[in-house]
């Protein structure tokens, strides 16, 4: 427990002090690939929000989603891919090569959807390839290129507001 503490303290240090190399998003082509990081601590209803954004005309094969858990039961069965503590090493390097594939896919658009800041999401959406990223207000401000301020819980909210300012900024 202790040792988690101090490896994603260190982690969070690397991901803060990096973030000032951050660079805007500057193009306004319309979406095609979306990324979902989801925290499944604080939210469940994943497939509500797929299924808000389908009724937005994302198609589903074009939406890819990597689930954070806190801990994973050795005979869970999942049906999409997770990731957790244990696949991040002290220098803040990922050991998991689902991981390393999202981060390494150029998404037009990353929703970053979680309200907590922990270590191994901050680091997966700063090393994330997506040219237009979208969290939530209560993370660190430097991460997202928009943000919106609600809570994990009012997906709804989450997804008119996300698609109204997308609207706005002709990417969709």
């Amino acid at each position: 427990m202790f040792l988690n503490y101090i490896k994603d303290f260190s982690t969070k240090k690397m991901v803060k002090n990096t973030l000032s190399n951050a660079k805007p998003a500057a193009e306004s082509q319309p979406l095609k690939t979306i990324g979902i990081l989801f925290d499944e601590t604080y939210f469940h209803e994943k497939q509500a929000l797929i299924e808000q954004l389908k009724t937005q005309g994302i198609l589903e094969k074009d939406i890819s989603i990597l689930v954070f858990k806190n801990k994973i039961k050795t005979n869970e069965v999942l049906d999409y891919p997770v990731f957790s503590h244990r696949d991040f090493s002290w220098t803040a390097t990922i050991k998991k090569p689902i991981v390393n594939e999202f981060i390494a896919r150029n998404f037009d658009l990353l929703i970053n959807y979680y309200d907590v800041e922990k270590a191994p999401l901050l680091l997966v959406s700063h090393l994330s390839k997506a040219k237009f990223k979208v969290g939530f207000s209560s993370i660190d401000k430097r991460l997202n290129h928009f943000m919106i301020d609600t809570t994990a819980e009012n997906y709804k909210v989450f997804s008119d507001e996300l698609f109204k300012y997308l609207r706005i900024l002709n990417k969709i």
